[in-house]
Formats: C-alpha cells, sequence, structure tokens
C-alpha cells in the first residue's frame, strides 16, 4: 500500500505531516506534496484546496505522479440530516455531486457519460476506516480532545455514521438549501466540497478511495461560528488519531498476511 491522504485545509492535515517518519516534500501544480511513511505505511500528505477541480486535480497527481495506490480524504464536513450533530464522525458509502445538473439531456445529479449519479467508496478500505473511528471513539477521543473544547462545542458522546455524502462547491449555510437536499438525496450525512470529485476520480482510475469526515456545524444559518477553532482544536485531531489507527491496523494485518505466506513457503 502506499497511501494518499487529502485534506482540503492545512490545519486539517498539520498533525499528520508533523508525524510523518523520515518526510520530504515536493512541489507540483501549487502543491506541497509530503512523502514519508505514518506508521510504517508508505504515505503521501497534501493540501488539495478547496472545491471540486482542486480535490480531482490533486487526487490525480497523487495517482499519476506519486503512484499512490489507495486515497484517503479526511476532513470536515455540514450535517446532511438532523440526526447527525456537530463532533460526529461520518464515513461515505457513497458520493454525489448535488450541483451537477444538466438536465434535461442528463438525470439531474448524473455526470454526463458515466451513466452515474453515485460513486461508491472502496468496501475494504471503509471497513478499515470504520473500525479506526470506533477505536477512536472508544479508546482515545477522552484524551484526544481538550475538556474545555469538549464543553465549547457540546461534545459528549460523539457517534459514526455511514451513508451518502454530497459535495458542490457551495458552503451550505442555509437550512431550506439543506431540507432541499435532503428531498432530493434519501440517505444524506453529510454536505462538503471535495468528496465526489475525488470519489469519481477514483472510480475512473481503479483506485480505492474513502472519505471521513468530522461534522464541525449543522449546515444552516450558524455554520460557521467558531469553524476554523473547531478544525484545529477538534477535527484535526480526529484527523490525526484516525489516522494512526488506521495505517496501525493496516500494518498489523499485513504483518499477518506475510507470517502466513512465510509459513506456506
Amino acid at each position: 500500500m502506499r497511501l494518499g491522504i487529502i485534506s482540503a485545509l492545512s490545519e486539517e492535515q498539520q498533525g499528520l505531516v508533523e508525524a510523518m517518519q523520515s518526510p520530504y516534500k515536493l512541489i507540483h501544480g501549487q502543491r506541497e506534496y509530503w512523502v514519508g511513511q505514518l506508521w510504517e505505511i508508505d504515505a503521501v500528505c497534501v493540501l488539495s484546496r478547496i472545491g471540486k477541480v482542486a480535490a480531482a486535480m490533486t487526487a490525480t497527481t497523487l495517482v499519476e505522479k506519486f503512484g499512490v495506490t489507495h486515497i484517503l480524504f479526511t476532513g470536515v464536513a455540514g450535517a446532511g440530516d438532523k440526526t447527525v450533530n456537530v463532533g460526529d464522525i461520518v464515513v461515505a458509502d457513497a458520493l454525489v455531486q448535488h450541483d451537477m445538473d444538466a438536465s434535461p439531456l442528463f438525470p439531474r445529479f448524473e455526470v454526463p457519460l458515466t451513466g452515474l449519479t453515485h460513486f461508491q467508496a472502496d468496501h475494504r478500505l471503509n471497513a478499515r476506516v470504520l473500525d479506526a473511528a470506533h477505536a477512536f471513539l472508544d479508546e482515545d477521543f477522552m484524551e484526544a480532545i481538550d475538556a474545555g473544547e469538549k464543553a465549547v462545542f457540546r461534545l459528549t458522546q460523539p457517534r459514526i455514521h455511514r451513508g451518502l455524502i454530497a459535495s458542490g462547491d457551495q458552503f451550505i449555510k442555509d437550512s431550506d438549501h439543506i431540507d432541499g437536499l435532503n428531498a432530493a438525496l434519501p440517505g444524506l450525512v453529510a454536505v462538503e466540497m471535495e468528496g465526489a470529485a475525488v470519489a469519481q476520480v477514483c472510480y475512473e482510475l481503479n483506485v480505492p478511495c474513502a472519505v471521513i469526515r468530522t461534522i464541525s456545524d449543522k449546515a444552516n444559518e450558524h455554520a460557521a461560528t467558531d469553524f476554523m477553532r473547531f478544525v484545529k482544536s477538534v477535527a484535526a485531531r480526529y484527523a490525526l488519531f484516525i489516522v494512526k489507527r488506521f495505517c496501525l491496523q493496516t500494518e498489523e494485518l499485513v504483518n499477518v498476511q506475510a507470517s502466513k505466506v512465510s509459513a506456506g513457503t
């Protein structure tokens, strides 16, 4: 495995870059790609910047230039459903571009000439990400997040949600807008600005991908309140600990498989 980790904001990936073993930096396409190891897993960390085009370019470069075999997108998102709360974790089963509408030539949400509205996350990669997220909440959450920040953002018992993530080149901050997306996209759990573009690139290049998001807001009129504070003090910590769990579990799995092969020979 060579894992590509994409984040949209520098604050979201700072801890991951700092945790890298023997990192070195390469600049390509006005982006800094940090290459090294994260808990014994070959990895490339990169800041995509915000929006679908930026994310698609970054994902393509990770595969074509840096040879990553799997892509993980970490970051924040707005809640796509009233049952999803700030501090919850969302893992995408599928992703859709909510601002894609080429009707009447194509159905709403369908990406022209693909025949698809929804792009699926990789099942096996998702299973590992979910295991890492559950382990984080069960074993790391209390120490990972400062008590004061828990109080400010009312983080008591965060939950994990699986389902549909909708991406678009819009920061959703209006209750009517999110209600409309809920009506049009059953199973919606989160809204953000990059994931579906990455999922489309990975689909077309046949690279497994997963998207994991920490809910920063309710995608309503209060969405921008303390947004950057949440990213720095909460979401960045979630990403660091979950990716650490993911890498350690992956390394353990690789070692077990290698032992079985060795025993068989």
